[in-house]
C-alpha cells in the first residue's frame, strides 16, 4: 500500500493529528430515582483526565446531579443528551435497556453477578447487542479485594440515618433523649455539617448523661470491613468506650457503667457463629469454605444491645444473624427488649437480617417489623424493632461519595480507553483489576460469569 504527504501549514497538520489522537468517553446521567445525585467522575477529575491523558468527556444534562453542568463545562467537558460519540460510557447504577448501542462498552455497577432478576433483561439486552460489559463491583486487586466501592460512605450514611431512627423511636417512647435532634444523612448539605450535629448530641451525653432507662447504651456492629468503618466513624463522634463482646453482658448487669457513654462492640466471625459438632474450634477459613458446618451463636448477644449495626457480607449459605423466629421470643417475653433499631446497611432482603423483609428508601427510610405479625409497617410506632434498610444509602451523601469514588476510578480511566475491544478479549490489554470486571465481552459472557446462563 503507498500513501504521499500533502505539506500543509504545520499548525493545522498538529492539529489534526491532536483530535484523532483524542478519545472520548461519556457519561450517563443518573435517572434511577430522585435520590440518585451521585457521578462517576467529578470536574476536578475531569480537567486531570483531559489535561493528563488527552480524555475528552461528554456528560448527558442532570438536574439533580450534586455537580451541576456548568461546573463540567467549566471543567471542559461537553454537555449533551448525545452520547453516541462515545465508545465507553460510565455510569453508577443500572442503565435502562432503551439506552444502550451495539458494539459499545459500559462500565457500572450492574448488579447481575448474584442473578439478580430485575437485571436479567438489561443484561439480556447488552449480550444481544454484543456489548462489553465492565462492572465496577468486580475490580479486585490480586488477592481479591474490592478496589472500586462506596463502603465507607455507606457505612456514614447508615450510622446517621440510625441514630436518626433512635431518636425517633425513643420520642415514640416518650423517652428524652439525644439523638432527637439529628437528621437524615441526605438532609445535611455536608458531611461535616452532620458531624456537628452528632458531636453536639454527644456533648449532651457527656455532660447530661443518658436516660436511666436507656443506659447502658450498648451499639453492636456486626463486621469490621469498609462498611463497618465508616458507620464507627461517625459513633466515634459520640462519647464512646469499646468494649469486647465477651464483656457485654457484664457491663449490662454491672453497677459501675456509665450513662454518660456510649458502650461499642465489634463482632467478627468467631463471634457470630459456633461450629455445630461439640469439642471442635472455630477457624475462619473453615467457616468461609463449609458454612454448613457452623450456626448462629448471634442470639446470645442481641437482647443485649440497643443498636445492632449490619455490615456483614451474607448469602443463603451462611447462618443468619437475625431470625424472625427469634424476635418472636424477644418480643414475647413482655415489657420493651432493649433491641430499639437494626441499622441493615447491608440490606440484604430476608438475609442475615431475616426481618428485613423489603428495602426503603431514603425518603421513607425505616419500617418497625411486627414480629406476631410478621409484617413491615413504615415509620417507627409499634411492636418490634425499628430497621433501617435502606440499598442504596452512598447516595444521601452524593459529594462526598462521588469526591471518593471518582479519585479510585480516574487511575483506571486511561487504560480502558486505551484498551483494544475490537479483538480477541486474551489480547485487549486492560490491566488484570480491569479485566477481572469484564462480565461481557463481545455480547458473550466471560468464562467466570458463565453461570449467568441459567439465570438468563
Amino acid at each position: 500500500m503507498g500513501f504521499f504527504i500533502l505539506l500543509i501549514d504545520n499548525n493545522f497538520f498538529f492539529s489534526y493529528i491532536y483530535d484523532v489522537m483524542k478519545t472520548v468517553i461519556g457519561i450517563r446521567r443518573e435517572d434511577k430515582n430522585r435520590w440518585e445525585r451521585r457521578v462517576p467522575l467529578i470536574p476536578e477529575h475531569v480537567i486531570e483526565l483531559r489535561r493528563e491523558h488527552n480524555v475528552e468527556v461528554i456528560m448527558q444534562p442532570s438536574e439533580i446531579r450534586i455537580f451541576s453542568n456548568d461546573e463540567y463545562r467549566q471543567a471542559g467537558a461537553s454537555v449533551s443528551e448525545d452520547l453516541s460519540p462515545c465508545p465507553i460510557v460510565f455510569a453508577v447504577k443500572e442503565i435502562p435497556i432503551h439506552f444502550f448501542e451495539p458494539g459499545k462498552t459500559y462500565v457500572f455497577f450492574s448488579h447481575v453477578i448474584k442473578g439478580q432478576p430485575h437485571n436479567m433483561p438489561m443484561l439480556r439486552q447488552m449480550l444481544d447487542l454484543k456489548c462489553q460489559l465492565i462492572d465496577y463491583e468486580k475490580v479486585e486487586d490480586g488477592k481479591g479485594r474490592r478496589l472500586i466501592f462506596f463502603g465507607r460512605q455507606a457505612g456514614l450514611a447508615g450510622m446517621i440515618d440510625s441514630l436518626w431512627a433512635l431518636g425517633q423511636r425513643l420520642n415514640y417512647e416518650c423517652i428524652e433523649n439525644p439523638f432527637s435532634g439529628i437528621r437524615l444523612a441526605h438532609q445535611y448539605e455536608s458531611l461535616a455539617e452532620a458531624n456537628e450535629e452528632i458531636v453536639s448530641a454527644g456533648e449532651k451525653i457527656c455532660t447530661q448523661g443518658l436516660p436511666e432507662s436507656l443506659s447502658p447504651l450498648i451499639c453492636g456492629f456486626a463486621g469490621y470491613g469498609h462498611v463497618s468503618q465508616g458507620a464507627q466513624e461517625i459513633l466515634s463522634l459520640l462519647p464512646v468506650q469499646e468494649i469486647d463482646p465477651g464483656e457485654v453482658e457484664s457491663v449490662l448487669r454491672g453497677p459501675d457503667y456509665s450513662k454518660n457513654l456510649i458502650y461499642k462492640t465489634v463482632f467478627k466471625e468467631e463471634h457470630l457463629v459456633q461450629p455445630i459438632s461439640p469439642g471442635v474450634r472455630f477457624e475462619l477459613q473453615d467457616y468461609y469454605d463449609h458454612p454448613e458446618k457452623y450456626r448462629s451463636q448471634f442470639e446470645s448477644y442481641l437482647s443485649n444491645l440497643t443498636l445492632l449495626i449490619n455490615c456483614i457480607y451474607w448469602d443463603e449459605r451462611y447462618p443468619r444473624l437475625v431470625t424472625k423466629g427469634y424476635l418472636k421470643q424477644l418480643y414475647a417475653g413482655g415489657g420493651s427488649p432493649r433491641l430499639r433499631v437494626i441499622g441493615d446497611i447491608s440490606c440484604d432482603v430476608e438475609g442475615a437480617v431475616e426481618c428485613t423483609v423489603r428495602c426503603t428508601n431514603p425518603g421513607s427510610p425505616i419500617f418497625v417489623y411486627d414480629p406476631f405479625e410478621e409484617r413491615a409497617a413504615d415509620g417507627w410506632e409499634g411492636i418490634g424493632p425499628v430497621v433501617l434498610a435502606v440499598d442504596n444509602l452512598p447516595c444521601e451523601l452524593p459529594r462526598e461519595s462521588s469526591t471518593y469514588f471518582s479519585g479510585v476510578l480516574k487511575q483506571f480511566v486511561p487504560p480502558m480507553v486505551k484498551a483494544d475491544f475490537s479483538g480477541d478479549f486474551d489480547q485487549c490489554k486492560l490491566p488484570s483489576a480491569i479485566k477481572n470486571a469484564v462480565i461481557v465481552y463481545h455480547g458473550e459472557l466471560i468464562s467466570d460469569y458463565r453461570y449467568l446462563k441459567k439465570f438468563l
